[in-house]
């Protein structure tokens, strides 16, 4: 019984820590920094495209950075979606 309440807490817990990310929109969305991709520190790493975050009541821009891939996965870049009321920014992401 231990482990089943166990395994619902931390399910519950996830599930709160994924919501609290929430759902912002904007009217308008921003225009993309332009900033120079530096060079690559080595063939084994991936560009991760610079990312919009949310604070303060507006999106803010954070930069690329190069990483290395996970587990064979590929990187798909964030991107501006239209919705009724505006414009949500869905995050970069493994894949």
């Amino acid at each position: 019984m231990k482990r089943y309440l166990m395994a619902a807490v931390i399910a519950l817990a996830a599930f709160t820590m994924i919501s609290c990310e929430g759902t912002y929109t904007v009217t308008a969305r921003p225009d993309r920094p332009v900033y120079e991709r530096p060079i690559s520190p080595g063939s084994n790493y991936v560009w991760m495209d610079g990312d919009w975050r949310y604070s303060g009541g507006q999106y803010r821009w954070s930069e690329g950075y190069w990483g290395r891939p996970r587990h064979n996965r590929v990187w798909v870049s964030g991107s501006w979606e239209s919705r009724n009321n505006g414009w949500y920014w869905r995050r970069g992401r493994w894949q």
